[in-house]
C-alpha cells in the first residue's frame, strides 16, 4: 500500500458518519475539518460549538490511535474524531460522593458555591520563587505547624477548612463532580492526561492558603523524596504524635527507618520494603526512560468520555511510584487502607501533600530531560474549580500549570542518582534461547491467583534508530476489573522460570499495573471497569538484545487484589506518542 499524506487520507478514507473537508489556514497550512451530519442532534452541538481547526504536524502520524500510515505520515496532535470538547467540572452539579464499602458518608462538595459563579483565576505577577524542599531537610517545620494548626482550627464550613481541602480529593475523584454538559458522567481527575495539572493546581492553592493564614507569602511546602535514599522512608516530621503533621491511619509496619517499597507487592507476610535498588530502577524505568507524552501523562480524556473505560488510562508515574506509595502508606487494618490507601481518604492525611508534591516535581524533572507538554487543545484547556487563598471561587485551566515557576514555586535542585539506575538483564540471549515453548494464550482470559505466560507477535523487527526515535514500540494491554478493589499486576518479558523473583531491578521486569480503590458509579455500575495499560518497550528489547525476535513472551503475575479480564494484548507503535 502506497504511503498517503494525512489530507490524501482524509479526502479518501470513510470514517464512520464523519466527512472531512479542508481549506487553508493564515498561516498557510492545510488544516482538514470534520462534519459529522449523520451524528445525533447532541454530538452535532457539540462539534459545531467547537469548530477547532486540526493543524498538522511536522513529524507525527495522521489521526491518534488510527495506526501508522506509512513512513512519510504526518500525526495530528489533536484528534478530529472525539467529541472535541475539553473536559469541565458542573460546579453547581455537585453530589454527595459515591464511596467504597465501610467508609462513613460525608460530603465533599466546596461550600457556598451553589449560587456563585467561578471566576477566571488571575495568576500574581511573582517576583520571587518559593522553593519546595525535601522533607527530610525542611527549615520550615514550625511555620507548618502553625500554618495547618490554624486550618485545623477553622469551622468546617470554611473554604480554608482542613475538612474542606482534605475534601477537594474526594469531590474530584468519587463523582459528586459530574461533567458540565454532560451531568451523567463523572469528572475523574486519575486514569488519564488530567492527573499531573490538577494535582498541582490543588498543592497550588493548598500551600497558598497555608501562606496566607500565617501571612507568609513565601511559604512552601516540603516533597517526600523517596526517589532518592535518604529520603526513601516516612519522614520524621510526620511521626511526631503531637504535631498536626501526624496521622493515626498509617501502616504500623512501614514507620521509620523501614524504607519505602516505590513496587510494593502488598502481599500478606510479604514486604520488599528496603531494596534501594529496585526503588532507583523503578524510578528510571517510570520516569527517565518514559520519553512520548501520552505514556507519561496518561491517555485523553475529553468532555463526553467515560472515565473508566477503553479509551482512558493512566500515565507510567499515576501507576508507579503514585498508586504503590499510596498503598504502602495506609493502614492496612482499615477496610479500604485508609487514609492514604483509599482516594476517597487520602488528603486526610498531612503526608499526602507531601507525597503529591513529589509526584509533581517529577513532571517538572520529567520535562528537564527536553520533552513537552501535549499540545492537544482539549488537554490545554480541561478547567477545575478551587477556592483560592482569598476565598473567591475560581476557575483554573491546565494550560496555565505547565511551568511552576510561573506559579510562583520551584523545587530544590538535588541529585537523581536514579538517573543512572538502567536495570540490568537476568540473563543473557544465549541463555534465554533455551527456554521452554511458552504457547499463545486464547483471549480474553482471567488473571487473579496463577501466573500466566503468553506469546504476543511484533509486527516489526529490526527497526531502524531513526523509527526507534520516532515511535515507541509499546505493550498494550485491555483490560476490565473492579475499580473498588486494590489490585496490582506484575509485567515480565522474555523470562519462563522462578517467575516469583519479579524485581524492577531486573531488565526482563517491564512494568506494573496498579489500582487504587475507587468507588462505583452506582449500584448498578458495582466499579466495573475498562481501561488500556501500555508500556514502552523499545529500550527494553535493545537492552535484552531481541529486537531481531519476532515474538516476546509475555508473564503476567499477579500480586494481589481481585480478578482481572485480559481481553486483549497487542503491540502498538502509536499507543505512547503524542
Amino acid at each position: 500500500m502506497a504511503s498517503l499524506s494525512p489530507l490524501s487520507f482524509l479526502a479518501t478514507t470513510k470514517v464512520s458518519l464523519c466527512s472531512p473537508s479542508s481549506s487553508n489556514a493564515p498561516n498557510g497550512h492545510r488544516i482538514a475539518k470534520v462534519s459529522c451530519n449523520g451524528s445525533n442532534p447532541q454530538e452535532q452541538q457539540q462539534r459545531q460549538k467547537k469548530k477547532k481547526d486540526i493543524i498538522l504536524g511536522n513529524r507525527r502520524d495522521v489521526l491518534l490511535g488510527l495506526g501508522g500510515l506509512g513512513a512519510s505520515a504526518a500525526a495530528f496532535s489533536y484528534n478530529p474524531f472525539a467529541t472535541a470538547e475539553p473536559v469541565v467540572p458542573d460546579v453547581h452539579g455537585c453530589n454527595k460522593p459515591t464511596l467504597p464499602p465501610g467508609a462513613k458518608p460525608i460530603a465533599c462538595c466546596p461550600p457556598n458555591y451553589e449560587n456563585k459563579e467561578p471566576i477566571d483565576y488571575v495568576i500574581p505577577n511573582y517576583q520571587t520563587l518559593r522553593i519546595r524542599k525535601p522533607a527530610h531537610d525542611y527549615d520550615d517545620l514550625e511555620k507548618y505547624k502553625k500554618a495547618l494548626n490554624i486550618m485545623k482550627s477553622l469551622p468546617d464550613d470554611h473554604p480554608h477548612s482542613w475538612t474542606q481541602q482534605s475534601r477537594i480529593h474526594c469531590a474530584y475523584c468519587h463523582n459528586s463532580y459530574h461533567q458540565k454538559g454532560h451531568t451523567d458522567i463523572e469528572m475523574q481527575v486519575h486514569f488519564s492526561w488530567i492527573f499531573f495539572p490538577f494535582h498541582r493546581w490543588y498543592l497550588y492553592f493548598y500551600e497558598r492558603i497555608l501562606g496566607k493564614l500565617i501571612d507568609d507569602p513565601t511559604f512552601a511546602i516540603p516533597f517526600w523524596n523517596w526517589d532518592a535514599p535518604e529520603g526513601m522512608e516516612i519522614p520524621a516530621i510526620f511521626t511526631d504524635r503531637k504535631s498536626p503533621l501526624y496521622n493515626d491511619l498509617r501502616n504500623q509496619n512501614h514507620q521509620p527507618p523501614t524504607l519505602v517499597d516505590l513496587n510494593w507487592n502488598g502481599r500478606t507476610g510479604v514486604d520488599t520494603s528496603g531494596d534501594v535498588e529496585a526503588n532507583l530502577a523503578t524510578m528510571y524505568r517510570q520516569v527517565y526512560e518514559v520519553k512520548r507524552p501520552i505514556c507519561f501523562y496518561g491517555k485523553p480524556f475529553r468532555a463526553g468520555d467515560k472515565p473508566y473505560s477503553s479509551r482512558t488510562g493512566s500515565g507510567s508515574v499515576e501507576l508507579v511510584p503514585h498508586n504503590t506509595v499510596h498503598s504502602w502508606t495506609g493502614d492496612k487494618t482499615q477496610p479500604n487502607l485508609e487514609d492514604m490507601g483509599a482516594l476517597y481518604a487520602a488528603a486526610r492525611d498531612p503526608i499526602f501533600y507531601c507525597h503529591h508534591a513529589n509526584i509533581d516535581r517529577m513532571w517538572t524533572i520529567w520535562k528537564s530531560f527536553g520533552r513537552k507538554d501535549i499540545t492537544d487543545p482539549d488537554y490545554q484547556n480541561a478547567s477545575y474549580v478551587f477556592y483560592d487563598e482569598n476565598e473567591n471561587l475560581v476557575r483554573v485551566k491546565n494550560s496555565d500549570a505547565f511551568d511552576s515557576k510561573k506559579l510562583g514555586y520551584d523545587y530544590k535542585q538535588l541529585d537523581l542518582p536514579w538517573q543512572k539506575a538502567q536495570p540490568k538483564p537476568r540473563r543473557t540471549k544465549a541463555q534465554r534461547n533455551g527456554r521452554r515453548v511458552v504457547k499463545k494464550v486464547d483471549l480474553p482470559f482471567t488473571l487473579k491467583d496463577k501466573i500466566v505466560s503468553t506469546v504476543v507477535k511484533r509486527p516489526h523487527i529490526n527497526r531502524s534508530q531513526a523509527e526507534k526515535d520516532e515511535k515507541e514500540e509499546s505493550l498494550v494491554f485491555s483490560l476490565q476489573f473492579d475499580r473498588t478493589k486494590h489490585l496490582k499486576f506484575d509485567v515480565l518479558i522474555n523470562e519462563e522460570e522462578d517467575y516469583n523473583w519479579a524485581n524492577p531491578k531486573y531488565r526482563e521486569f517491564a512494568g506494573s499495573f496498579v489500582n487504587v480503590s475507587h468507588a462505583a458509579q452506582t449500584s448498578s455500575d458495582a466499579g466495573s471497569t475498562e481501561t488500556t495499560f501500555s508500556i514502552g518497550i523499545t529500550d527494553l528489547l535493545d537492552q535484552l538484545d531481541a529486537d531481531d525476535e519476532d515474538s516476546i513472551v509475555v508473564i503476567l503475575v499477579p500480586q494481589y487484589g481481585d480478578e482481572v479480564i485480559v481481553k486483549d494484548i497487542n503491540i502498538s507503535f502509536e499507543d505512547c506518542n503524542n
